[in-house]
């Protein structure tokens, strides 16, 4: 969903990120919405045990789970639902997901009680900051961008979280020959991400024709994504690899 100008308050346009404390384009506004009586006592329950702050400082992923499997940091998981699912059916592989909306992540923490999980763990607060602050060098076997806010203006395209510096960072937290995936259902979005990681250093495109990926059975198809296709709206995964710069 775009922001209109008019939407845009003065304090959303910028913010401390990162461990410089330099200022950065924020990628995101915190929308309102409050959250339901179960998503907050299950946070209030959960929350102790499953979740992470930045004040927790830098993971070590061996001693944060008891299972052993692959690690996939996850950003932007709205309601939780696709991630959880994931988890559920993966139960020895390990997941983080980060998102600032805290209905979203009362929500997933709810889902996560009512399924007993305990390979998963979640972060309310920016991105950026947490893999910055918290995420190892060549921990994460797996990074997850789905569906983030296209900006579909022109004129709000530098608010797009991948751009460059972005795919810097991601690149530093995968280990060698981990993934980057993303999906969006903007085409000009995928255009220019594609175009963009085609781009970037130390990164392969997994895909035979140079293009985009089929969507792989690690990603479930959400309600929301059902939804468009009955309505003819594509998706479009992007899958690259992590490789030594030359």
């Amino acid at each position: 969903m775009s922001i209109e100008d008019d939407q845009l308050p003065e304090h959303e346009a910028e913010e401390p990120t990162g461990t410089q404390g330099r200022r950065g384009i924020r990628s995101y506004v915190i929308r309102g919405g409050r959250m339901t009586v179960g998503q907050t006592r299950a946070y209030e329950r959960q929350w102790p045990q499953f979740g992470l702050t930045l004040e927790n400082g830098p993971i070590d992923p061996s001693t944060l789970f008891d299972e052993s499997g692959p690690l996939t940091f996850e950003i932007g998981f709205g309601m939780g639902q696709s991630l959880v699912e994931t988890a559920a059916t993966h139960p020895s592989n390990r997941y983080i997901g980060v998102e600032v909306h805290r209905p979203g992540v009362g929500a997933l923490l709810m889902d996560v009680e009512q399924r007993g999980l305990t390979n998963l763990r979640v972060y309310c607060c920016d991105a950026n900051a947490v893999i910055d602050q918290c995420l190892p060098d060549a921990s994460v076997d797996c990074l997850q961008l789905f569906f983030p806010d296209p900006w579909h203006k022109k004129k709000h395209h530098k608010r797009r979280i991948l751009q460059l510096e972005f795919l810097a960072r991601v690149r530093r937290v995968l280990k060698p020959g981990g993934l980057f995936h993303m999906a969006t259902d903007w085409e000009p979005y995928a255009e220019q991400a594609l175009e963009t990681l085609m781009s970037a250093p130390g990164y392969r495109n997994v895909s035979d024709s140079g293009g985009y990926v089929p969507r792989p059975e690690s990603r479930p198809i959400t309600k929301f994504e059902r939804r468009g296709e009955r309505l003819g709206h594509g998706v479009w995964d992007l899958m690259f690899q992590r490789t030594e710069i030359d």
